[in-house]
């Protein structure tokens, strides 16, 4: 049995995530005075006593959910349990390479903070958005958004996470004009998303631009674990390839549906999402109904995870 960990992206924070963990393991408390001291602030508090809408900021939700992911995956190491191979969502790609043994984790939650602040003022509050788009063809998606393209305001489709949904993002304006289409060319739904920036189009390459300055100050090394990278869904190794996709992956698309593909190609039969929610998994049951998932994000689903990775099955 060849195990995947998959680690989540914005989406799945919530005030309390990996509260019990922290309360059980004296690595996780560790692990988050490391973040508080790195940032500067309390991540601590504000991941466990809120407000929410702070903690919703994506220049707080970033290094919030890196941590409470590196949370999850230690207290897993701790009880015996390691990868075969690694991948994340969006911003789980950084939680994925600190796994990987390929970014140090102080300078993983450093890194996403300022990810965070990047891609937020590289385009105005009100001015960016995106939306999920459910049952439609993903060749429809591409050409309804270029149509709208050429009338000068950008839309793309940015996350490809399993059939049947796919996420677009861009100008506000030209995203609401996008739904509308797609809502007329037959999509079951589409839906605008409560995000504060349009991630992974076009519009981020300034924040990938000033990433790129950032991630030039910091030691990345080749990964011991193999990392399937989001830009490019292929299993990468090299410090300057991982460095290389990570200043890329901030204004390209996420393509989910390769990764898990390229994972199950290496061998990976069992998936575990290590951290927030159960995002991946539901993408995992679309994109292929074999793979075995489970997830760690607290006591319970840790013990349930555990005892079928000790089962072997």
């Amino acid at each position: 049995m060849k195990k995947a960990f998959v680690f989540p992206g914005q989406g799945a924070q919530k005030v309390g995530m990996v509260k019990d963990l922290y309360d059980s393991y004296a690595s996780v408390r560790q692990l988050f005075e490391e973040s508080d001291d790195a940032l500067g602030f309390s991540l601590t508090k504000l991941c466990f006593e809120g407000p929410d809408e702070e903690l919703m900021l994506t220049y707080n939700t970033q290094p919030a959910i890196l941590t409470a992911s590196t949370a999850c995956n230690l207290v897993l190491k701790e009880e015996g349990f390691q990868p075969d191979i690694v991948a994340g969502h969006s911003l789980g790609e950084y939680s994925a390479l600190v796994a990987a043994g390929s970014l140090d984790f102080a300078d993983a939650v450093r890194t996403v903070r300022l990810r965070g602040q990047f891609m937020q003022e590289a385009v105005p509050l009100g001015e960016g958005a995106m939306a999920a788009i459910l049952g439609l063809d993903e060749e429809k998606i591409k050409s309804i958004c270029t149509q709208i393209s050429t009338q000068g305001s950008t839309v793309e489709a940015v996350n490809f996470n399993c059939p049947g949904q796919i996420v677009i993002a861009g100008a506000t304006k030209a995203v609401e004009q996008a739904v509308e289409s797609m809502k007329e060319a037959g999509a079951k739904r589409a839906v605008m998303l409560n995000v504060s920036a349009p991630f992974h189009s076009t519009l981020m390459q300034p924040a990938a631009e000033r990433l790129a300055e950032v991630l030039d100050t910091i030691t990345i090394r080749d990964a011991v674990i193999p990392v399937v990278a989001n830009v490019n869904g292929e299993i990468e190794r090299a410090a300057a390839d991982i460095k290389a996709s990570l200043v890329k992956q901030a204004a390209s698309p996420v393509l989910w549906v390769k990764c898990v593909q390229t994972m199950q190609t290496f061998g990976a039969d069992t998936f575990v999402e290590v951290g927030p929610g159960k995002t991946l998994c539901g993408f995992n049951r679309k994109i292929d109904k074999t793979i075995h998932s489970e997830n760690t994000e607290d006591i319970p689903s840790l013990k349930k995870t555990v005892d079928f990775l000790a089962g072997g099955n």
